[in-house]
């Protein structure tokens, strides 16, 4: 909030500048966070927050589901309970070894604690670079910054070259990205089954097409009651795949309240992103979610996106309701937009914890 004398630009360009990220700001030994980190408060507290895990939060086992139909058929309506009543749920026996899950944690806090001059090469806004580092992708949009630093790689459809990406993090990235890939195939088919259609309709979509991985580093924060790590939001994309370490502090919104979500040992978590809600003509539900600073970390976190925003060949390729979902009673809610249109409308809008798809709603 702007108030009188105020240059709210000039301290994010300040502190843009360094390019030493939050963990700069930790590093320097603050103890108060910089004005431009304080959230409203109201807009905090505004949804009651239950301050513990809801035990019906949806845990998916999907062990056996390739060799054993009944097994497979458990899961298909799992997932589609979860994906109408939840927008998230944990899977497990998912394929992705727990050796690879620790690396992967291990690789983005190794970036991100190594020497500042080394971190700076990677520095950027531009996000057509196959790798690149900063802190806070909305810092100038955003009405609060988040306590968080982030890597971002375009893993698919074009990979970066091995010189494009910093050596201390990118072997893991390319393993665990072949993993991720492979379970984002799997529970696309899993979606498409879930919505009555033929397993491969999601796949052929392109939704799998796109892999955008983002690395985040929580620090410890001095005053975490006027700040968040990640503000309220929904992903943008098809779906998420979250890894998470054991400090905890994600939260999702149920029944309009705040739950939290803590982390299984060898599990990963599951959202539906923005769309997926829309060609699905809100049958799979893309939910807010946030992040909440702690005094206690650095926190790690690796989100998958499924997507292909920044990607010149698909700007162009346009999404809708998907028809064999559509019928007279259930008419198509939202119109048809491109790529292009959709995603300039969620990076200029930020993360400020409305909706981006209410702007292509149709007045049914």
């Amino acid at each position: 909030m702007e108030t009188q004398g105020y240059d709210r630009h000039s301290d994010l360009k300040a502190f843009d500048d360094t390019k030493a990220g939050v963990k700069g700001l930790v590093d320097s030994g603050v103890t108060k966070i910089p004005r431009i980190f304080v959230h409203n408060q109201a807009q905090i507290s505004q949804i009651p927050s239950s301050r513990h895990s809801k035990s019906g939060f949806p845990s998916i086992d999907l062990k056996d589901i390739d060799i054993d139909e009944s097994s497979r058929g458990r899961v298909v309506k799992e997932v589609r309970d979860a994906c109408e009543n939840w927008g998230f749920f944990r899977v497990v026996n998912h394929g992705v070894p727990e050796s690879v899950l620790d690396e992967m944690i291990d690789g983005v806090c190794k970036f991100h604690e190594q020497d500042t001059e080394l971190k700076k090469l990677f520095y950027s806004r531009d996000f057509t670079k196959k790798f690149l580092y900063n802190s806070n992708f909305d810092l100038y949009k955003a009405p609060a910054a988040n306590w968080r630093d982030t890597i971002f790689c375009n893993m698919a459809p074009e990979p970066p070259q091995l010189e494009e990406m910093p050596e201390v993090c990118r072997d893991i990235m390319f393993d665990y990205s072949e993993y991720i890939m492979k379970m984002g195939i799997t529970l696309l088919e899993l979606f498409s089954e879930a919505l009555g259609l033929n397993r491969n309709h999601l796949k052929d979509m392109a939704c799998a097409e796109g892999l955008f991985l983002v690395g985040h580093y929580y620090p410890a924060c001095p005053e975490p009651e006027l700040t968040l790590a990640t503000s309220n939001h929904s992903d943008s994309g098809f779906f998420t795949i979250l890894l998470q370490d054991n400090i905890g502090g994600l939260q999702v919104i149920h029944d309009n309240e705040w739950i939290d979500i803590p982390h299984v040992p060898g599990s990963l978590i599951v959202n539906i992103a923005d769309l997926l809600q829309l060609i699905t003509n809100d049958k799979f539900k893309s939910v807010n979610h946030r992040v909440l600073a702690q005094k206690i970390g650095p926190r790690i976190s690796v989100a998958s996106f499924f997507r292909t925003h920044f990607w010149e060949k698909t700007a162009s390729r346009s999404y809708s309701p998907i028809k064999e979902l559509l019928s007279e009673t259930n008419p198509p809610c939202y119109r048809e937009i491109t790529i292009k249109e959709f995603v300039t409308h969620y990076y200029n809008k930020g993360l400020d914890g409305t909706s981006a798809l209410s702007a292509f709603k149709l007045l049914n």
